[in-house]
């Protein structure tokens, strides 16, 4: 009988290991076999032109506002991502357009001896979907974003036109190393012979990685925070973040809307220019105007959600992905900038994560909804009140994250401050109408 996508999706989470699901035990280590496979179905990542893009916090925001970047200036561009929120084929887009569901369920029927044969990860197999998705379609250039690390990460087969790394912080450190140089190494894995590489924010424990890596493989390299500077950070008016930013080299300036507002996103944004302007001397014009629109319509461009979203207002409800400890403590940051009666956290979290450090970092006078992802690495809603109760925080559990958002909007005033986050996976729980609002 041959399966619809529904079942497609459930055979593959079925027969292969998927590190959202199984954690450690779906992490395969090594090039070999999405080399192998990507062999057995014609090599398609040697066949399109791309830009690979790692870091810890902001690849994802940087890789959409890129591929919202050239889709502006009118390139057929792939973009491929991960994790997904609601919907598998979000991780594989054309001009923001997801994978049609015939196709996978057509490659996944097709490629089913090869998948028992070697035996992929869920992650190799949906890189090889991306790139032969990419190569068939002819694109002009794919935004491949690195799954985890990258030195070892199935993305890493590609020969990009440049690379960019966005920053460096503490998070899967069971396998890419406890302290920052070795994480930044294992980054720094995607740095090739001879193709720039962009590194959006100088850190002091990690440059020096970069720096030996990039010479090393007779590479240029540039720390985009060296190259542009923020001047004016203005208001939010309709949505959208106002900024002035200023080529150093150059002292031109250019104004900009940003439809991705968090705090973070000033950092990436000086990887992006700095990515543009390098692909520019490549060949690939990227003109003002099309930056300017393109980071202008990030999610309308590419559908990316939960990155600072605003989901309503009165009271205003807000999610973000963020789920280390830099992540976190940009977002405890931007929700000390908001005036509010009450500030309430749904806070769910996985089970792998250091769950009392993430908890100090987060404000005391919040009222907390613990509560828990419907994912098996998932910590127990019960278990993560309990963690919160023992640092002081005023706090009740819900089951699901659907009714803790209806508890905190059935208890909550219009001057309340609602934030829903600790994973990506949290945010996935949100239900999908309510990422409609602004749109």
């Amino acid at each position: 009988m041959k399966r619809d996508y529904v079942q497609t999706v459930d055979f593959l989470y079925a027969q292969l290991p998927v590190f959202q699901r199984d954690g450690a035990a779906a992490y395969k280590p090594g090039l070999d076999t999405i080399i192998n496979f990507c062999k057995e179905i014609g090599n398609p990542h040697l066949k399109f032109k791309s830009i690979h893009v790692s870091g810890t916090n902001g690849k994802g925001s940087t890789s959409h506002s890129l591929a919202s970047i050239l889709q502006e200036q009118g390139y057929k561009t792939g973009l491929y991502t991960s994790p997904h929120l609601f919907d598998f084929r979000e991780r594989i887009r054309i001009n923001g357009q997801k994978i049609a569901k015939n196709d996978i369920i057509e490659l996944v029927e097709t490629w089913e001896p090869l998948i028992e044969k070697l035996k992929p990860s869920f992650f190799e197999l949906t890189v090889a979907l991306a790139f032969y998705h990419f190569a068939q379609n002819q694109v002009d250039i794919a935004v491949i974003e690195v799954g985890m690390g990258g030195r070892l990460d199935s993305t890493n087969i590609i020969s990009p036109l440049i690379s960019v790394i966005t920053n460096i912080g503490l998070d899967h450190q069971f396998f890419l190393g406890d302290t920052h140089e070795l994480i930044a190494s294992e980054k720094a894995g995607i740095i090739k012979n001879k193709i720039p590489v962009i590194i959006s924010e100088r850190q002091k424990n990690s440059d020096f990685v970069f720096i030996k890596k990039a010479e090393s493989e007779n590479a240029y390299f540039e720390f985009a925070s060296d190259a542009f500077s923020i001047v004016e950070d203005g208001n939010i008016l309709e949505g959208k973040r106002k900024i002035l930013v200023i080529d150093l080299k150059s002292e031109k300036k250019l104004e900009l809307s940003l439809s991705l507002i968090g705090n973070y996103q000033l950092k990436n944004i000086k990887g992006i220019l700095a990515a543009c302007k390098k692909l520019n001397e490549t060949g690939f014009l990227i003109e003002d105007d099309s930056i300017k629109k393109g980071i202008s319509g990030v999610q309308k461009n590419t559908g990316l959600m939960g990155r600072w979203q605003i989901l309503q207002k009165n009271p205003t409800l807000v999610c973000d992905t963020g789920h280390n400890e830099d992540g976190i403590k940009e977002i405890v940051g931007q929700l000390a900038s908001y005036s509010c009666k009450n500030l309430w956290l749904i806070w769910g979290m996985v089970n792998d994560k250091d769950h009392k450090k993430i908890i100090d970092l987060l404000p005391q006078y919040a009222k907390v909804i613990a509560t828990q992802p419907q994912l098996p690495r998932a910590l127990d809603y019960e278990k993560m009140a309990a963690l919160f109760k023992e640092s002081g925080f005023d706090t009740i559990a819900k089951k699901s994250v659907p009714e803790a958002i209806e508890f905190a909007l059935q208890n909550s005033d219009n001057e309340d401050v609602i934030f829903i986050g600790g994973s990506t996976f949290t945010v996935a729980d949100i239900p999908e109408e309510m990422f409609s609002f602004g749109f």
